[in-house]
């Protein structure tokens, strides 16, 4: 079994935020391979199928983003998995909007939700899927930014950055992190 979750923030309010760029790739993911992710357990929003013929259980926790590791520990625990068997989808301000990097393991980069999650796993190695979402405008305070919305500009590129996220899940699980790292960590065609 494969936990695939992806990092936002659980209110309203926050649904189409820069910061809810793993929520988002969990959403297309769940659509494409027709898996209803509305279960509520192990403090996250939760669906269970089958992807590329991997057991799959995909999780939106519903901690806040930092707080997300409280729930990925439970999530963990629970179906004894180990961090190998995690993938974590999350927005990355490093890289231009509509770039993805595929990790095997990695610091944390300055993201709290995954500064969260590797305190509370106690490692560092586990894949991931970085969506990127561009740099905050000088002057600007980050979390401002990262709550923000995207542009009319950058919403296009954004929702193919989604569908290319979750295409790289979907390589991972079939052909390995490598396989995605090599398909998918190059910068994308259409730039804003």
């Amino acid at each position: 079994m494969i936990v695939i979750v992806g990092l936002g923030n659980p209110d309203l309010c926050y649904r189409e935020t820069r910061h809810n760029a793993g929520f988002r790739m969990i959403d297309v993911l769940a659509e494409r391979n027709r898996i209803d992710v509305s279960l509520r357990k192990h403090r996250a929003l939760i669906g269970k199928g089958v992807i590329c013929g991997e057991k799959v259980i995909l999780a939106k926790p519903q901690t806040y983003m930092n707080l997300s590791g409280e729930s990925v520990r439970e999530l963990t625990d629970y179906y004894k998995i180990s961090p190998e068997e995690l993938i974590v989808a999350y927005d990355d301000i490093s890289l231009a909007p509509g770039q993805l990097r595929i990790r095997e393991k990695g610091s944390a980069g300055g993201h709290n939700g995954m500064k969260n999650i590797i305190a509370c796993l106690g490692t560092d190695v586990f894949p991931r899927i970085k969506i990127g979402i561009g740099e905050k405008p000088p002057r600007m305070d980050l979390a401002d930014y990262v709550l923000g919305r995207f542009t009319e500009e950058e919403r296009p590129v954004m929702e193919e950055s989604f569908l290319r996220a979750a295409q790289a899940a979907e390589t991972i699980l079939s052909d390995g992190t490598a396989a995605a790292m090599n398909l998918f960590n190059r910068k994308p065609e259409k730039s804003i």
